[in-house]
Parts: C-alpha cells; structure tokens; sequence
C-alpha cells in the first residue's frame, strides 16, 4: 500500500475523533507538505534516508520574501508524518515507523513570549479608540486572559452585569469559508471568569452600541485576520512592540495571576476614572445615520479631547 492509499485509512480512522479545526490542520499539513513528497512510495519501503532528505528540503525552504518555515511549524510537519507512520504500526503491522531513526526537526518552543507593561498596553488601547468594537475586543483579551476564539465566540447571553462575569464554553473558527462554533480547547477551558468593575462597565456601554443583535448572536462579528490587522495598527500608532495576541493572556493564566490582581488594583486606583472618562467620550455615538456594521458610527476621539 502507498503513502497516499494509507492516508485514506488514517484519515476515516481520526477525522471523527477530532474537532474539525484540528483536522482541517491536519489535512492542511497532510495534502501540501506529506503527500507531494511520498504519495506514490509504499509505506514499507519508507526509508529514514528518504525522511531525512525530506527534512532538509523544507529547512531550507524560503518564500518568496526569503523567510523559511519557523522552528514550531517544521516539528508540527514532521511530528504528523510520525503519527500517520505510527498509527501503521499499531493498527496496520507495520514494521517500524522510520521518522524515529530519522529524527526529528525544528523545534518545539517558538520564540521568546514578548509581554506588555502596563504603561505599553494602555497606549495601545488608547489608539483602538477610533474602532470601538476594536478597543472593547483588546480590553476583553487583556483583562481577562481568553483566547481569540473565546473572545469572537461571546454572545450578550454569556455576560452576567449583576454578578459581574462572562461565561467561556465555546470557541470561534472560520475554515473553509464558514463560521464555526466549537467548544473551548480543552475541558477545563470551560470557565466562568470575574470581570473587574470597570471592564464590566465598558461592556455594558459596548453592547448597548450594538443593534440588531440578538442574546446568542456574537457581539464581536469579527475574525482573527481583523484582529491580528488591528494589533499591526495599534501598536505601530502607540509607538509600542508588536507582540503576538496569544501572548496577551499568558501572564494571566499560569502562577502569576497574582500579578494580574496587582496590575488590576493598580490600573482601578490610578487610571480608571480618566480611562473610562475617555472611553465614554471616545464612544460616543453619531446623532445621524448608522453604518452598516454592527457598532454604530462614531465621532473623530479627538473632538472629544
């Protein structure tokens, strides 16, 4: 059986298994870097030597721009040819599985996480004031912790404004042209997490700026493309680093949450009446004539300085 008649296997045996996002990863990796190079080659003539010229193609591989394929992304490629080659072996008798004796590449960890500081974020928000669905979308990444897709994946339904938190049980995807809710990344990322006064506050002045959008609907109509297009803006026009927004939440979610209850006390004593003060007059909403975006129009931020 060859590589690509295998595949077939693989792919009836997992694709149910999986959410889809992950195996529309998968299928990604499997269709563009896998099967171009070892689709016609039976599956037990596999060789470590064909593996590892294999390898050295795509670690020398650059685009157009010169880049190459990042550490994290060649150790995703070669870790799915593993899989496939090891689910053979424990389901289909194959001998061994070749990628051991070849060994791995790339690597596992991506570059060093980049944070912000306080006084940094704060700049960013403040040049997100011109697109409120903008500003409310990073506050919510920052002051909270979630994920994109938990973020694009809130309804007005999730937000309690009495007890003051938003509840977390589904996730946001766009592949193949749709719009896909899915459950969180992992079990325990089902949550309910306390919001700060102040984040409560500005998400109560947020929703009431949208129309025509239902309990369940989402309030941040958006994509991750948008979001990641913003973050270029933002930061280029605060004169701050450009960090990953994945980076946004890790000092929240691991042993240094007690760090964030500091930086959240600070932020309430020093720079909440003045945040919210702009906040308001930044939002403000235009007297005549809507857009046809979800977020009424709003006035020039400077006018209101």
């Amino acid at each position: 059986m060859n590589f690509k008649s295998f595949v077939e296997h693989y792919s009836e045996d997992m694709q149910t298994r999986l959410k889809e996002n992950t195996w529309e990863t998968k299928k990604h990796i499997i269709d563009k870097k896998l099967i171009p190079y070892f689709g016609k080659l039976k599956m037990c003539n596999i060789t470590a030597q064909q593996i590892i010229t294999w390898q050295n193609e795509l670690i020398n591989y650059k685009d157009d721009n010169g880049k190459p394929y990042s550490p994290v992304y060649l150790k995703t490629i070669h870790n799915q040819l593993s899989a496939i080659f090891n689910h053979a072996v424990r389901y289909y008798n194959l001998k061994e599985n070749p990628c051991q004796k070849a060994g791995s590449m790339g690597k596992k960890k991506n570059r060093e996480m980049l944070f912000w500081t306080k006084e940094e974020y704060l700049k960013f928000a403040d040049a997100m004031m011109d697109k409120p669905m903008s500003y409310y979308a990073f506050e919510m990444l920052y002051w909270t912790g979630i994920r994109e897709g938990e973020l694009l994946a809130l309804t007005s339904a999730d937000f309690d404004f009495e007890k003051r938190t938003v509840t977390i049980n589904k996730s946001f995807q766009h592949l193949n042209g749709r719009d896909i809710i899915t459950s969180p990344k992992t079990e325990k990322s089902n949550r309910t997490i306390q919001l700060p006064k102040f984040l409560c506050d500005e998400m109560q002045d947020y929703l009431k700026m949208l129309y025509d959008v239902g309990l369940e609907d989402r309030v941040f109509p958006i994509t991750k493309s948008y979001l990641h297009r913003e973050m270029d803006r933002g930061a280029k026009e605060a004169g701050v680093k450009r960090i990953r927004i994945h980076d946004i939440r890790h000092p929240y979610v691991k042993h240094t949450t007690k760090i964030f209850s500091l930086r959240l006390m600070d932020f309430q004593a020093q720079a909440y009446p003045d945040a919210r003060r702009k906040t308001r007059g930044a939002c403000q909403l235009h007297r005549g004539g809507q857009s046809q975006s979800p977020v009424r129009p709003l006035c020039n931020r400077k006018q209101f300085s």
